[in-house]
């Protein structure tokens, strides 16, 4: 039996690639909340762990299909896609630790309030490629803004340090807190509660649906992650602008940053140094169409491009590592 529809191209490729794609990722989801989590429980760090290397090895499984179905320069394209964003997706774990801690919102709940996070990233993220790539496919000249945004983001970052955001001065914070109804303490894993109206007269009973903070805890959360894909989305289409290759390694990143997140926010004090190495890699990822133009080149070397990735990755990881551990043993190392 054929289906001569599958093989109609949508977005440069044909559409069963997309809907594999989606498949793996309803399994994967389904997996992870029907089976793995179907009640709230806290995620130790060890199963953390393990999950994130199963979320990973799969992202880059998934890679290596690319570079075997695609060719080499999809691959690697894919893979410094992979990498970047999975790295741009860490820096966004310490702003969910923080949103977490400002509200108390105990472990045990933590992992229903990132699902729904993450469900609405990979909707959001499908809206601004979606809208991005037909754009970047017509006007080509939209890369060179991209660019410049990531250099001076990346100047940036370097120029505020380790500030942290007041979330107590939070303009979507305020806004909730004064348009709705907010409740000040958590109800179990609800995102919604019924109240007595404080607006309604004494004795009506009157009822209200209340939002808690575990609600208003998502709700901060995907406006992060709105912000950060401005940075990663112009990144991705930077390396490439297959739309195919920007949504798949994006969406592999994210998969896994659920559970990174409870490894991570353990020690989220070991990668005190790795916004200033998530800095320079923007800089170099905007830097590099400027290079291709003055060297004549039609594109930056794929390969390079993935070599020079990892290498500034790996030496933000490896000096954060070093710099942050006990005095004692860096006197021992010394």
């Amino acid at each position: 039996m054929e289906f001569p529809f599958l093989f109609v191209e949508w977005l440069s490729k044909p559409l069963w690639m997309w809907l594999a794609f989606l498949a793996i990722v309803i399994a994967l989801l389904v997996f992870d909340l029907g089976i793995l989590h179907k009640e709230n429980r806290e995620i130790e760090v060890r199963e953390s762990l393990i999950l994130s290397v199963g979320y990973i090895g799969m992202g880059v499984a998934f890679g290596a299909w690319v570079w075997w179905y695609l060719g080499p320069q999809s691959g690697m394209e894919y893979m410094t896609g992979f990498a970047v964003e999975k790295t741009l997706a860490m820096d966004n774990v310490f702003v969910i630790a923080m949103i977490f801690s400002y509200f108390a919102i105990p472990r045990l709940y933590q992992h229903r309030v990132l699902f729904w996070g993450i469900l609405g990233v990979i909707v959001l993220r499908a809206i601004m490629i979606a809208i991005g790539a037909p754009i970047v496919e017509n006007f080509s000249w939209v890369l060179y803004i991209f660019a410049v945004f990531l250099i001076l983001t990346g100047v940036k970052m370097i120029w505020m340090g380790d500030q942290k955001p007041d979330l107590s001065e939070n303009p979507a914070l305020r806004f909730m807190k004064r348009r709705f109804h907010v409740t000040e303490e958590l109800h179990g894993e609800k995102f919604f509660v019924k109240q007595p109206d404080p607006k309604a007269p004494p004795g009506s009973g009157r009822m209200a649906t209340f939002m808690t903070p575990l609600f208003v805890a998502l709700v901060l959360i995907e406006i992060a992650d709105v912000i950060f894909a401005v940075d990663s989305v112009p990144a991705i289409f930077l390396i490439t602008t297959d739309p195919f290759i920007v949504y798949t390694s994006n969406i592999f990143a994210i998969l896994g940053l659920r559970a990174l997140y409870f490894a991570l926010a353990a020690m989220v004090h070991r990668f005190a140094y790795l916004k200033y190495a998530l800095s320079v890699l923007l800089i170099f990822i905007g830097s590099k169409i400027f290079i291709a133009w003055a060297m004549g080149w039609e594109k930056f070397p794929p390969v390079w491009g993935l070599g020079i990735t990892l290498a500034i990755l790996s030496a933000g990881i490896v000096f954060s590592l070093w710099k942050t551990k006990e005095p004692q043993m860096r006197d021992l190392a010394a």
